[in-house]
């Protein structure tokens, strides 16, 4: 009888430890306790055989107390960290430019387009626009023909042997070739170190009048005579030719020499 018993009993604690054994399997991360284990065994001995489940009494009629097992802590429950293989994380990706941006980016070149043509305008009759308005911050190379002005002065100067010379009129500046393309804008006292030649004048004369006039600015000057002419150091190849209604329309300035009354008009 006692060895039925302890057969029984073996088979009991073998299905137990299947049972524990497929549950470890499910859930390697999981530890039962003993109220899970006690739960698999019940419902093990309710799934075997009634013969087998029902134990002989002893001839004492008692009947055998269940074993408590030891209770034993759940061990936490600890979710693996990810990490890379490297054990470093990968960057994050760039995000591509969104349409926003694109449109962005679109009204910028566009405003710098028009940016461009609007300093490249003239802005006065003369032709000026605003990028030759504007000084010129460049390391200028002081050579023979270079033309400056600065930036708050109306006059405009030529480099001719060692020396900066002021071009007095727009008729003579035009008749020197120059364009204003050619102009330097300069910051104001950039001529203050460098010495000052004799203007450049030019010299005009109508086919029906003798008289011949220099053009300072906007005015005429009456040159008095041959020897006055030639004490400026002009020569005949340095006169123009323009008509007397234009000489006429100029308005008078003083006399070369000075103090000769008042000019003859063509």
């Amino acid at each position: 009888m006692n060895e039925t018993r302890e057969t029984r009993l073996d088979r009991l604690l073998d299905l137990l430890a299947e049972e524990v054994a497929e549950r470890l399997r499910a859930e390697p991360q999981k530890e039962m306790t003993a109220v899970e284990r006690a739960d698999i065994a019940a419902e093990r001995a309710e799934r075997a055989p009634v013969e087998e489940r029902t134990p002989d009494l002893p001839e004492t009629g008692q009947v055998p107390q269940p074993v408590a097992e030891p209770h034993t802590a759940a061990a936490p429950e600890t979710e693996p960290e990810e990490m890379e293989a490297d054990g470093e994380p990968e960057p994050a990706a760039a995000a591509p430019p969104t349409s926003h941006t694109a449109r962005l980016l679109g009204r910028l070149a566009l405003a710098l387009l028009a940016l461009v043509i609007v300093i490249n305008i003239p802005i006065n009759r003369h032709g000026t626009t605003l990028a030759t308005a504007m000084p010129d911050t460049r390391a200028l190379v002081i050579r023979d023909g270079l033309v400056v002005k600065e930036a708050d002065e109306p006059e405009i100067y030529v480099y001719q042997d060692g020396q900066f010379r002021w071009i007095s009129s727009l008729r003579a500046f035009e008749m020197q070739g120059y364009t204003w393309e050619d102009v330097h804008v300069v910051e104001d006292g950039f001529l203050a170190p460098y010495e000052i030649g004799p203007p450049i004048h030019v010299i005009l004369k109508c086919p029906d009048s003798p008289h011949i006039y220099l053009l300072e600015g906007e005015e005429k000057r009456w040159i008095v005579d041959i020897a006055a002419f030639e004490a400026q150091g002009y020569v005949w190849e340095d006169v123009a030719f323009v008509s007397c209604a234009y000489l006429r329309n100029l308005p008078d300035g003083e006399t070369i020499p000075p103090e000769h009354g008042p000019p003859p008009q063509p």
